[in-house]
C-alpha cells in the first residue's frame, strides 16, 4: 500500500510539472493572449478586490487582537455549536464571509486555527460553508450588470445562502469521530455577559500587543495576503486564456454539454460551466449572455457562483498554508454547494412566476467602493445582530426541558394538581 501511495504521489508530481511546463511554453507561444488576460486579472484585483477587501481584512485582524471576536463568540456558541458543530467564534467568519465575500472566510478561519481557537475538524467545517459570494456581486454585478434584471438578485442570493447553510448543516457530521473540541460544556454555562467580557479581556491579554503594533501588523499582514490573492487571480486568468488558445477546452466541452442534456438543461450553457470552473466572473457572464431559457441560465449561474472557480480555490489554498487545514473537504463542499444551489434555484423558479421576457433595466450598476463598503457594512451588522438574537434564543431554550411523570406515580410534595408534563429549569 505504501508503495502504491508513493507511486501515486510521484505520478501526480510528474503530471503537475508537465502541465506547468506546457503552460509556460504556451505562454511563450501566445504572448499577446497571456498579456491581455494578465491585464484583465490585474484590473479586477486593483479596481475591485484590493480596495473593497482591504478594510475588512485590517478590521478583522484588529478585532481579533482586541478580543472582540471572542466576546461575540460567547453569545453565538449556543447557536453555532448545535446547528453547525463549530465554536461560537465561527459566526464571525460566517458574517464576514457573507458581507465581504470570498476568501474573507478562509483568511479568518486560518487565523482561528493558528491561534488554536478551533480544532482542525472545526476549521474544515467552517471553510466548508462560510465560503460565499458578497451581496453586491450577486445583486449588482450579476443581476443588474450581467442579466440586466434587478429582480433576479433576490433569487440568486436566497438560493446561494440557503445552499451554504445546508452545506454547513451536512458538514456538522463531518469528522465527528476525529474531532475532540475542548471545553464545550464549560463555554455554555454561566452568565453570558460576564463570560463574554472575561473572554475578551483574556484574549487581549494573551495577544499582549500595544495598539500601535496591532495596527501595523494588521495592515502588513492584510496587504501581504491580498497581494498573494491578486497573484492567483492573474494566474488563473492567464491559465484559462492560454488553454482556450491551445484548443484544450474544445475536448472538454462536449462532455459538459452531454451532462447538461442528461439533467434537462440547455447544452449551449456548457461553455459557461467550463469558464466558470476556472473563474466565477467570466462563467456567470457567459451564462447570462447565452441564448435560451432564463431558468436554465439562472441554474447554471447559481452553480458557478457556489463553486466559485479554481481562482478562489487557489486563494483559499494560499491563505490556509501553514495550518493543518486540509483542502479536500473544502473541494467536496464546493461541489455539494454548487449542486444544492442549482437544485434550490430550480425549486424556487418552480414556485415563483418569472416572465421569460423581462424588460431589462437600465444598467446603472456601478461597483464603486462607497456602494460596496456601504452594502457590505450593513450586511455585516445585520447578520451579526440576527445571529446574536438567534444565539440568545437558543440559549433561552436550552435552559428548559420537558419532564414526564407516570400517572401511576404518587405526586411529590407540593405537586398535587400539576400537569403530567411540566417545564422546569435545568
Amino acid at each position: 500500500m505504501t508503495g502504491m501511495g508513493s507511486s501515486g504521489r510521484k505520478g501526480l508530481f510528474y503530471f503537475t510539472a508537465f502541465c506547468f511546463a506546457l503552460i509556460t511554453l504556451s505562454l511563450a507561444i501566445y504572448p499577446k493572449a497571456g498579456l491581455a488576460a494578465a491585464q484583465d486579472g490585474l484590473a479586477i484585483f486593483a479596481e475591485v478586490v484590493l480596495p473593497s477587501l482591504l478594510p475588512f481584512f485590517i478590521l478583522s485582524e484588529i478585532l481579533l487582537g482586541l478580543g472582540v471576536v471572542h466576546f461575540i463568540g460567547v453569545f453565538l456558541e449556543p447557536l453555532m455549536r448545535p446547528v453547525f458543530n463549530v465554536p461560537g467564534i465561527g459566526a464571525f467568519a460566517l458574517s464576514m464571509g457573507l458581507a465581504a465575500g470570498y476568501p474573507m472566510d478562509a483568511v479568518i478561519t486560518a487565523k482561528f486555527r493558528r491561534l488554536n481557537l478551533c480544532t482542525q475538524i472545526e476549521g474544515e467545517r467552517l471553510l466548508a460553508f462560510t465560503n460565499t459570494a458578497d451581496p453586491l456581486f450577486m445583486f449588482g454585478a450579476v443581476a443588474v450588470g450581467m442579466f440586466g434584471y434587478p429582480e433576479l438578485g433576490v433569487i440568486i442570493a436566497i438560493t446561494h445562502y440557503l445552499a451554504a447553510f445546508t452545506v454547513g448543516f451536512l458538514f456538522r457530521f463531518y469528522g465527528r469521530n476525529e474531532d475532540q473540541p475542548v471545553g464545550v460544556e464549560e463555554r455554555t454555562k454561566g452568565n453570558l455577559l460576564a463570560r463574554a467580557l472575561g473572554e475578551m479581556r483574556k484574549a487581549h491579554q494573551e495577544d499582549a500587543r500595544p495598539l500601535g503594533q496591532l495596527l501595523a501588523d494588521a495592515v502588513k499582514d492584510s496587504v501581504t495576503t491580498l497581494l498573494m490573492i491578486g497573484g492567483f487571480i492573474v494566474l488563473f486568468a492567464v491559465l484559462y486564456q492560454v488553454m482556450a488558445e491551445m484548443g484544450v477546452l474544445r475536448y472538454i466541452l462536449p462532455v459538459v454539454e452531454g451532462g447538461l442534456k442528461i439533467v434537462g438543461l440547455n447544452p449551449d450553457l456548457g461553455s459557461a460551466l467550463v469558464k466558470g470552473f476556472f473563474e466565477i466572473d467570466i462563467g456567470t457572464m457567459a451564462a447570462a449572455k447565452t441564448s435560451g431559457a432564463l431558468a436554465d441560465r439562472l441554474i447554471v449561474s447559481a452553480a458557478v457562483i457556489a463553486w466559485s472557480g479554481l481562482s478562489v480555490l487557489g486563494q483559499v489554498i494560499s491563505v490556509i498554508h501553514g495550518t493543518d487545514l486540509r483542502i479536500k473537504p473544502f473541494i467536496v463542499a464546493r461541489v455539494v454547494h454548487a449542486l444544492v444551489a442549482g437544485f434550490y434555484t430550480y425549486l424556487l423558479l418552480g414556485m415563483v412566476n418569472i416572465p421569460e421576457r423581462l424588460v431589462p433595466a437600465a444598467q446603472t450598476f456601478t461597483g464603486g467602493l462607497v456602494n460596496r463598503w456601504t452594502l457590505s457594512g450593513k450586511q455585516l451588522l445585520i447578520i451579526i445582530g440576527l445571529l446574536i438574537v438567534a444565539g440568545l434564543f437558543m440559549r433561552f431554550l436550552s435552559g428548559y426541558r420537558l419532564v414526564y411523570r407516570d400517572d401511576q406515580q404518587e405526586p411529590q410534595k407540593g405537586e398535587a394538581g400539576e400537569s403530567v408534563s411540566k417545564k422546569v429549569r435545568k
